[in-house]
């Protein structure tokens, strides 16, 4: 019969007050001995360790704070699990941690729980695997064998050597492995034969895989089961009490407080100690606007309407490319014109690429409230300069109040730049990107992330292209390597640019020149104002006519 959950939990429970025989562990078992015994027998392991170990899915995710002892308690069940018989559900298991000192120890808790049990195991022994990944090199690893025919064995983080493997495995903090993915898809194969996977650790930013997996299964995506365990709720099942336990201190719950205060305080800054002690994983692996303030934003149901040109498309001749372009104009954008605000201001910002990359254009829209909104955004992939400027201006004059066009002119795109600066003057800004431009105007565009001032449409392609804003010797960037986007085109964060360039517009001090019609009525009241756009946006209750540039309205 299998073993259930109730004979994990209390059995390791019961076995607590048996003594310990000496081993090959680096535990004292005459120390290990007393300490156990002082504890109720029926509460060795904490709750949320009790709750780990009754946790069978076959899939499974630790995401904790540091020193809870959730890995000790990853020990105990792999020693229940290597211990039992084939048909009580036992089998081998195996340990995957980044060093070797992380596997002396999950080795030494092994066989420490394996004597509390009273399970017969041979000592720990060391053993030479010959590791795949480093040309034959041969790698000193841990193992413990059962009376079972079972195993626990500590291997190194080389994917390749789980393969031909059968058992449990256990990848210990999994966010610091340099390999995750290759060591996960490896894991993963044991699973066809019942095998499960146990994900354990503490974050290590926003953008690593372990938080991706850790999100995608909360969002119903993968069926991973998801542990959360913060410095609070361990102290809440008895993490504190447990540490005064085992020092001889009695405690108190300012002494709590205070134990508690402490570590936040030593940590190095805020976001540090939110990551180690309370599992929120800071900004990581250079991405300069967490994925969380990304993902905050992205929850508009606004479209993202493409056009990609194909070869017939760019042999045509420039009067038969202007009229399908003029096509798809007037089907797919004029409606989404159509629908903007005629009271609120815009702005528009551009990212440009001829071929390889993506031109995107970024309209915006400044709310009443002066949040900014990206109402729809417009791809074009491998489209010639002159339907590329046709887009642009079919976009440009329909964008209602608009007083802000922030163009990218490096390269190939100063032509488009300067052909817009030729007909809406100097309201067009001819932008070259460089590392003292985003070190400027970077950290303008990061804030109104943080403080929930900007809005995006809801898709994955501007939430990964935001994400290609890295920091680079401290400044951010676009980073050099490309994502493959949700229509199977290359991408280069090149939404991302246009709407840096476009919320830049939108703040742009640029005044709007505009002609009032002054109606016959008696009532009418005769206005001239002067000032910046911002002054006299409130006088919009009359039919007028624009001219846009920098300057004083007459």
């Amino acid at each position: 019969m299998k073993m259930s959950i109730k004979q994990k939990v209390l059995g390791a429970a019961a076995g607590v007050a048996l003594a310990l025989s000496s081993s090959a562990s680096t535990f004292d078992p005459t120390y290990e001995a007393s300490v156990l015994s002082r504890f109720d027998p029926t509460a060795v392991l904490l709750g949320y360790q009790k709750d780990w170990i009754a946790d069978e899915a076959p899939l499974k995710i630790g995401e904790k704070s540091r020193r809870t002892g959730l890995t000790w308690a990853e020990a105990c069940d792999a020693s229940l699990c290597a211990s039992a018989a084939r048909g009580q559900g036992g089998t081998n298991h195996f340990y995957v941690g980044s060093n070797k000192e992380m596997a002396r120890e999950f080795i030494d808790a092994a066989a420490m729980w394996a004597k509390v049990f009273n399970k017969a195991a041979g000592e720990i022994q060391e053993e030479l695997f010959i590791d795949d990944g480093q040309e034959g090199k041969e790698i000193l690893t841990f193992c413990i064998y059962f009376a079972s025919g079972f195993k626990i064995q500590a291997l190194s983080s080389n994917p390749a050597n789980l393969r031909g493997m059968q058992g449990n495995v256990t990848i210990d903090e999994a966010a610091f492995h340099e390999k995750l993915a290759e060591v996960l898809k490896a894991a993963l194969a044991l699973t066809m034969w019942g095998a499960k996977i146990r994900l354990i650790s503490t974050h290590n930013g926003t953008d690593n895989l372990f938080n991706t997996l850790i999100n995608d299964s909360r969002a119903g995506k993968k069926d991973y089961s998801v542990h959360r365990i913060t410095l609070d709720d361990a102290c809440a099942d008895g993490l504190y009490k447990r540490i005064c336990q085992v020092r001889g201190k009695e405690w108190s719950q300012a002494a709590e407080d205070e134990w508690k205060a402490g570590l936040i305080k030593a940590t190095a800054t805020e976001e540090d100690a939110q990551e180690e002690y309370y599992c929120v994983p800071k900004n990581g692996g250079g991405a300069y606007i967490s994925r969380g303030l990304r993902e905050r934003a992205a929850i508009l149901d606004a479209p993202v309407l493409r056009f990609t040109g194909s070869t017939l498309f760019n042999q045509a001749s420039e009067h038969a490319r202007k009229g399908e372009m003029q096509e798809w104009l007037e089907q797919e954008l004029e409606p989404v014109l159509k629908n903007l605000p005629v009271n609120l201001r815009h702005a528009l910002g551009e990212d440009f690429a001829r071929s390889g990359d993506l031109t995107v254009f970024a309209p915006i829209t400044v709310e009443e409230n002066t949040k900014r909104t990206v109402p729809f955004l417009v791809e074009l992939k491998n489209v010639p300069f002159k339907q590329q400027e046709q887009a642009l201006y079919y976009i440009c004059d329909r964008l209602p109040r608009r007083d802000g066009i922030y163009l990218d002119a490096r390269g190939n795109g100063q032509y488009l730049a300067e052909q817009a600066r030729y007909k809406y003057g100097a309201e067009v800004v001819e932008v070259m990107l460089s590392v003292a431009f985003y070190r400027e105007n970077m950290p303008r565009f990061k804030a109104l992330f943080e403080d929930d001032e900007i809005l995006l449409p809801k898709h994955e392609d501007v939430i990964t292209d935001l994400g290609q804003i890295q920091i680079y010797r401290g400044v951010p960037g676009i980073d050099d390597s490309r994502t493959t986007g949700s229509d199977g085109n290359k991408r280069h964060g090149d939404s991302a640019v246009a709407i840096f360039l476009g919320i830049l517009a939108s703040k742009a001090d640029i005044t709007r020149y505009e002609l009032h019609t002054i109606k016959a009525e008696q009532d009418e009241q005769h206005r001239k104002f002067f000032g910046t756009a911002a002054d006299n946006n409130r006088f919009e209750d009359r039919p007028h006519q624009d001219l846009r540039g920098k300057g004083i309205r007459l």
